[in-house]
């Protein structure tokens, strides 16, 4: 095998013949500029071995720099997409429909009976506004809500404004409780996940009626409202969720007798408070511990006639908690939303943050999310996508009832596309087996022949050797294996079954994948340690998706920055390095070292070595680096340097050693996780927290396996393999203390007042690099494992 896969715990990719012949050549090795933003860390590794739970703080670290926007902005950004000529601004949209669905919320709109008895009356509405106004506690607060959004809705279907779409039949957007668990899959782990209350397609709401187009008054106002008892409801159905926080039996103040439209009045609070961990690179602590922030909202932009643009709070950091916040929920509610590991209630907004991700989870290639949160009488919306996350100002659904109404307007509208799923892929069931295509995306800039044009693939989205991603902003890489007629045609010496699809979003300023795909076949061309030895790409796809988009429509600021797009690339199908033990192990190791280092050399930076075949996290010695703030390596793999609060701060050059490093903590996963090839069981996991801690603190646990890691033997393990990992432990701890006594002596002419010479710190940082290869390749165990593998293979 080869080193085209260094993944462990996940089965997608790797491998070529073995060669016999290896060289252990080194020239000046030389360091990369540190990207702009990055040295920090990369979205975890995976689930395999790691509960759901314990993601937990990844998802708290992505909410932290939520962005804001003022409503009105968001409304209109809507209201556009929704429109008949969504790529036209039209700014008076908003202001339009405030004045058409007024007679809605006073009271003076009632249905056509499509149905005999089935005739909706909006004066409904407010009785249902001041049934939930009553003192109660959160979980009966749900149907009035219910009731109250599902006659609106079948009210506002019948509005017409100018430039508006009409709504769509095959997705009649209905409002259902829920309030029970909601399971999912994910590799070999199952979230648990209870929901309040979901937006969903009609056909998909539990007890419909058979005509899901037109479900009946008593399933909208009453079977709706109520816990679903046809069945589950899956999360690829979900449209949006709706969390709600209820201080408990206070009573709200109701609606008032009529409304009109008047200039927006900012909510108290404006925006929902966003939990943030006191030390920016450290773990996510208990409540007690957490700040609250949120940043500061987008400028306005030029406002519609009554949209109080101009009159947007600027400090949202103040105090502003509610009275009864700290007890705002029943205690089958705390129950819910209780972390069983991390024994800390969650907070809303990280509890709908886990909801998004269930929701990108569930369904292929989502470009953006829509949730709610709703704290007694006020609602925000919150966009997900893998730039990061907005949240609109709150409104006031009891004063500001005509806003409300507006929203779920425009969502009405929405087709799935607005809703965030990509419908250039299509879910298919064959034989009970869940699969997606992608038929007829035209290719651009595609790879070995212009003509391919369109191209069929099947993307097995059931497969058991699936590599799915779960979180919110980021690359969100997911591997799927694939088939397609076109591409087996086109390479007839590939396998139906061996070629695999990894779609992931790639920050849109970063060079692209498959440009430095081209800089490597370059290099292979020349070096006989990568010929062979690197991913063979058969066709990609740059998505016209750009998440910068949305931001710019906004007004958020630096809009472009971490800006990301989508990418598809099928791959000829390889194995993975975990499959191999023994002396096949270290041989495939060493190959991936050795052709490692010629691309180093050869201008290609890789920075993330757990996956030799992936390089979507590269950068090329001629390029600068990301734009934005790319986490660049994968945390339990790093190399110490970079797992400080310094090097998650950027401030730390990454450089060839800290790749070579990460192959050593690669050894070491795979040496203490797999028994022969397998994945050991989960009560036998060892090394788990690495992946799911923060960068810092998995450093500091990294530090203290150092320590002690004489105490890890296994019976299981090849002992010369062992010595070697042994011997790599203890070159990085020389290495360590080489650095050490650099500094210190750095430290002591700086307090005689000598300079240290710029070119004579660059020279001592080559000579490092080049000392640690040295090192590592001139153990004894090193050279007697090569030996042994020389013996081992045939003769070529």
């Amino acid at each position: 095998m080869s080193p085209g896969e260094a993944q462990p715990d996940q089965p997608n990719l790797a491998s070529t013949p073995p060669r016999a012949n290896q060289s252990s050549h080194v020239s000046n090795l030389k360091s990369t500029p540190l990207s702009r933003g990055a040295s920090a860390a990369s979205d975890h590794i995976g689930l395999i071995g790691a509960k759901i739970n314990q993601i937990r703080p990844w998802i708290e670290r992505d909410i932290e720099k939520t962005k804001t926007c003022n409503i009105d902005v968001m409304l209109g950004d809507l209201l556009q997409r929704a429109s008949n000529d969504p790529e036209t601004p039209q700014p008076e949209l908003l202001d339009e429909c405030l004045d058409a669905v007024l007679q809605v919320c006073n009271g003076k709109f009632s249905t056509k009976e499509k149905n005999p008895g089935q005739i909706f009356r909006s004066s409904d509405i407010a009785q249902s506004l001041r049934d939930y106004s009553l003192p109660m506690i959160e979980t009966k607060s749900y149907a009035p809500f219910i009731k109250a959004t599902n006659t609106a809705l079948a009210c506002l279907e019948e509005i017409p404004v100018e430039g508006m779409r009409v709504t769509s039949s095959d997705l009649e957007m209905i409002c259902q409780r829920n309030d029970m668990p909601i399971y999912q899959k994910h590799q070999t782990e199952k979230s648990k996940r209870m929901p309040d209350v979901f937006i969903l397609p009609s056909k998909s709401s539990k007890e419909a009626s058979s005509d899901a187009a037109n479900p009946p008054w008593d399933h909208r106002v009453q079977n709706a409202a109520k816990k679903p008892k046809g069945g589950r409801i899956f999360w690829k159905d979900v449209l949006a969720s709706i969390e709600f926080k209820r201080t408990p039996n206070f009573a709200l103040e109701g609606p008032p007798a009529s409304y009109k439209v008047e200039n927006y009045t900012p909510t108290y609070p404006e925006y929902r408070k966003v939990p943030v961990r006191e030390a920016s690179a450290g773990p996510a602590t208990g409540v007690s511990d957490l700040q609250i922030q949120a940043e500061q909202p987008a400028p306005d932009l030029p406002p519609p006639r009554r949209s109080n643009c101009d009159n947007v709070v600027k400090n949202t950091n103040g105090s502003s908690k509610r009275k009864a916040e700290d007890d705002e929920e029943s205690a089958a509610k705390r129950a819910k939303t209780t972390n069983t590991d991390a024994d800390r209630p969650l907070d809303v907004t990280v509890q709908t943050a886990l909801y998004a991700a269930e929701m990108f989870a569930a369904n292929i290639a989502v470009t953006h999310l829509l949730n709610l949160i709703i704290v007694d009488n006020i609602v925000w919306i919150w966009y997900y996508d893998r730039q990061g996350i907005i949240q609109s100002s709150g409104i006031n659904f009891m004063k500001d009832l005509p806003r409300f109404m507006v929203l779920l307007y425009a969502l009405q509208r929405f087709n799935l596309g607005d809703w965030g799923r990509n419908t250039q892929f299509e879910e298919v069931v064959e034989e009970g087996v869940h699969k997606t295509t992608l038929d007829g995306v035209v290719v651009k800039d595609g790879v070995h022949k212009a003509d391919l044009g369109g191209v069929d693939l099947v993307i097995h989205t059931s497969s058991k050797e699936r590599v799915t991603h779960y979180g919110l902003k980021g690359r969100a890489t997911n591997v799927f294996p694939v088939t397609s007629e076109k591409l087996s045609a086109e390479f007839p010496d590939i396998k139906k079954d061996r070629m695999v699809a990894k779609n992931f979003w790639a920050e849109e300023d970063r060079i692209s994948e498959p440009e430095i795909l081209k800089k490597v076949d370059e290099i292979a061309a020349k070096e006989s340690d990568v010929e062979g030895h690197v991913p063979q790409l058969l066709w990609y796809c740059r998505f016209p998706n750009l998440t910068r988009a949305v931001r710019e429509a906004l007004g958020i600021p630096e809009a472009k920055k971490g800006s990301r797009v989508l990418y598809i690339l099928v791959f000829r199908k390889l194995d993975p390095i975990t499959a191999l033990y023994g002396i096949e192990l270290f041989d495939v190791w060493q190959q991936c070292i050795l052709c490692h280092i010629a691309l180093w050399k050869g201008g290609v930076y890789h920075l993330d070595v757990r996956v030799l075949n992936d390089y979507d996290l590269s950068s090329l010695k001629i390029n600068a680096g990301p734009m934005g703030n790319e986490r660049t390596g994968t945390v339990p793999f790093m190399a110490l340097d970079l797992l400080t609060p310094e090097g998650q701060r950027g401030e730390v050059a990454h450089l060839y050693r800290h790749d070579l490093e990460s192959f050593v903590w690669v050894l070491v996963w795979v040496c203490l996780r797999y028994e022969n090839g397998v994945l050991l069981a989960a009560s036998s996991h060892l090394l788990d927290e690495w992946a799911t801690v923060d960068p810092v603190t998995c450093g500091e646990k990294k530090r203290t396996f150092l320590d002690r890691f004489v105490h890890f033997e296994r019976d299981w393990m090849d002992p010369q393999i062992w010595k070697l990992v042994e011997d790599s432990l203890e070159v990085l701890e020389d290495d360590k203390h080489r650095q050490v006594k650099n500094k210190i002596a750095r430290a002591r002419k700086a307090r005689k007042g000598i300079r240290t010479d710029a070119e004579e710190e660059k020279e001592e940082k080559k000579t490092g690099e080049y000392d640690l290869f040295h090192a590592l390749t001139a153990t004894e165990t090193w050279e007697r494992t090569l030996k042994r593998l020389c013996a081992y293979l045939p003769e070529s």
